[in-house]
């Protein structure tokens, strides 16, 4: 048949007819524009494989290779010096700058929103530890305040979440020696709680976590291993005072239960001293009733030695030692003797500011490697208890410093005023705890 008598092409043909011109081992984009997809391309050229040149394929390799160009052309952290000298030199900035550090820019403050800063500012010792105080007013209203020991200085802090801002008996503790937690608690309107909110103090903003298994109030908390406890305290219902426990492992970030106590008790102290947890409350018939909890074997024991009958709120184990306020201002100090099994006088301040509230000594904490006596009107006392020879009989008085003396002065106004006005004092502090960052 010649070329005159052939029939028209039929449709689409054009399309079958261009393909030969693109091989199979070809890329795509030789292609018609037209064909958005690489399924529309293999719908006309079976054979086809995807482009293999970087300037055509957008693969991972290549956003990889963006970043370490942008990282090669980006300013420095420091200019005229390497990223790491200019670490270096801001992990040594004190910690109260670090919020003016983070506005700076981009780069400086993702710099101090990551662990890797603030392992360097603890491996070469200059984290610094702040104390962390929350107090409830006359109206029944929770703030909370940071002091920072080394500039002497009390700071301002984002308000707690709105659930805690009225909440009773709820729970404070410290996991990882930076995240403050938050949980349980009973709300004014809603009742008990499971809820769990914990403080980044190296990115100064609150977090969620997963609740308690439990509700409940006026309990009693501890930490071991890194590891949160909680056990005993109050629910609404048949069943009001609980003998349940449960345990937070932040690495598994979930709650578990363990052996429940021998008696329900509400506590009002506790402590861990030599491996052990030891709780002292009242049970369901508002009986005093001590319990001790082993976390090796998992078991609940009662107990009624020296130890707890003698035993004095505050009180913290420290250096390995018990030690628990001896009058209401904590300037006399108690230590527990375990070759006697008697709690026996150990420091004086020989000053003392007397017994009103506002100057009750509201907790004892670790801070610096002393111990730290906080007050109700806020007046901080370290005292240095490292030479384990030191008794009321020497010269203990000069081992005493006080750090913190405005907040003292402000609260003895307050005092003066509310009892002019006919008031007492109510503003009192409900938890304090130590941060390092």
């Amino acid at each position: 048949m010649d070329g005159a008598s052939r029939p028209p092409p039929p449709p689409g043909a054009g399309v079958r007819v261009r393909a030969p011109l693109v091989e199979s081992v070809s890329c795509y984009c030789r292609l018609d524009t037209g064909l958005k997809t690489v399924v529309d391309a293999r719908k006309f050229v079976p054979g086809a494989k995807m482009c293999m040149q970087p300037e055509v394929k957008q693969n991972k390799r290549k956003s990889r290779g963006s970043r370490k160009e942008r990282s090669r052309t980006q300013a420095p952290l420091l200019p005229g010096l390497p990223d790491d000298l200019a670490i270096a030199c801001l992990i040594r900035v004190p910690r109260v700058e670090h919020p003016n550090l983070r506005m700076v820019c981009k780069r400086w403050n993702r710099l101090l929103s990551g662990n890797y800063f603030y392992s360097l500012r603890k491996k070469i010792g200059v984290a610094e530890e702040w104390v962390y105080v929350f107090k409830r007013d006359r109206e029944g209203k929770i703030s909370w305040h940071a002091f920072d020991p080394l500039h002497q200085l009390w700071k301002s802090l984002p308000p707690v979440p709105s659930e805690y801002s009225e909440a009773l008996g709820f729970g404070c503790a410290v996991l990882s020696g930076c995240y403050l937690y938050l949980f349980g608690g009973k709300d004014p309107l809603r009742g008990s709680m499971r809820r769990v909110v914990f403080y980044n103090a190296r990115t100064n903003k609150w977090h969620r976590a997963p609740d308690m298994l439990r509700k409940r109030h006026f309990f009693g908390s501890c930490v071991i291993n890194n590891c949160l406890y909680v056990a005993g305290g109050e629910c609404e219902g048949i069943q009001r005072t609980l003998q349940s426990a449960e345990v937070y492992d932040p690495n598994r970030n979930r709650w578990a239960c363990i052996t429940e106590m021998n008696n329900g008790m509400v506590p009002f102290i506790g402590v861990v001293y030599d491996g052990k947890w030891f709780l002292k409350g009242l049970d369901s018939h508002r009986q005093v009733t001590s319990e001790v909890y082993f976390p090796s074997s998992n078991a609940w024991s009662t107990i009624d030695d020296e130890m707890v009958t003698g035993w004095r709120n505050p009180s913290i184990s420290f250096n390995g030692r018990l030690y628990s306020a001896d009058c209401r201002d904590g300037c006399k100090l108690r230590v527990y003797d375990d070759n006697t099994g008697t709690w026996t006088r150990f420091m004086d301040s020989k000053h003392h500011l007397g017994s009103s509230r506002a100057f009750e000594a509201a907790a004892l904490v670790s801070l610096n490697g002393k111990l730290c006596i906080i007050r109700n009107n806020m007046s901080i006392t370290l005292v240095d208890v490292s030479d384990p020879t030191m008794s009321v009989e020497t010269d203990s008085a000069r081992m005493w410093e006080t750090v913190a003396r405005k907040g003292q002065h402000r609260s003895f106004v307050a005092n003066l005023w509310s009892t002019i006005a006919g008031r007492n004092l109510k503003s009192h502090i409900i938890h304090c705890q130590v941060l390092q960052v």
